[in-house]
């Protein structure tokens, strides 16, 4: 009896042994293979939750908007004098704001070039038609530059009020296939689902390489810097 659970013993150790010897090499490779899993860091997605939170998505309402461009004339004898007063009838866009870091804020607007045209009640309806088919087929090229573009790349400000803002956004502005970066001083104010955006800004014709006269009337002629002045609507 003695002698059979002593061959036992002797039996279940040597198996033992040998797992361990061939066991090991294979954990061991295991271990070698296993891909390197890394953990998000806590902090950051904290911090992406609450910027979530706080931020708020606004569709741009163009039909409840105003933007304008203005064209102050070229040459003293140019056409009695007169500017030109450019409605954009058509943009859409998205403003996101953060009012807990504004710096998380951005603004992506999209204006069709076809839907520019002349307002100014100095032209009589006849001298409109010519301006905005000059615009159209000399000016803006909408046929082959469709889109007027500006993404925005920074922004900075300060609240200035309950649900008040002055931001500065500073972005990349696209006019006939031309890049370049300009800012948007911006008083922005929140109310219920809705923000307002009124501002101005300046961009030099030249930098865009846009024709300051042409071979029909000659009647879209201005000075190289070109004004424009925005009051948008955007709605949560």
């Amino acid at each position: 009896m003695k002698v059979s659970r002593l061959l036992v013993v002797l039996g279940a150790a040597i198996v033992l042994t040998f797992a361990s010897v061939y066991a090991l090499p294979v954990i061991n490779n295991l271990s070698d293979s296993a891909p390197d899993v890394s953990f998000p860091n806590a902090d950051d997605s904290i911090t992406a939750a609450r910027a979530d939170a706080t931020a708020s998505r606004y569709r741009l309402d163009a039909a409840n908007s105003k933007f304008m461009a203005h064209a102050s004339r070229a040459g003293l004898l140019w056409f009695k004098g007169h500017g030109h007063h450019i409605a954009i009838r058509d943009f859409s866009g998205e403003a996101t704001l953060d009012p807990d870091a504004l710096s998380n804020s951005s603004l992506t607007i999209v204006a069709k070039a076809a839907s520019m045209e002349e307002t100014s009640d100095v032209f009589t309806d006849q001298q409109k038609q010519i301006i905005n088919k000059e615009l159209r087929e000399i000016v803006l090229l909408p046929a082959q530059y469709p889109d007027i573009t500006f993404r925005s790349t920074a922004v900075e400000g300060k609240s200035i009020g309950p649900g008040q803002y002055d931001l500065k956004i500073t972005g990349n502005l696209t006019l006939l296939g031309i890049t370049r970066p300009i800012s948007i001083p911006t008083k922005v104010t929140v109310s219920n689902n809705q923000m307002r955006a009124q501002g101005e800004f300046s961009i030099s014709r030249g930098d865009f390489k846009v024709k300051a006269t042409s071979a029909f009337h000659g009647m879209v002629r201005v000075a190289d810097t070109i004004k424009f002045e925005f009051d948008i609507v955007g709605r949560q």
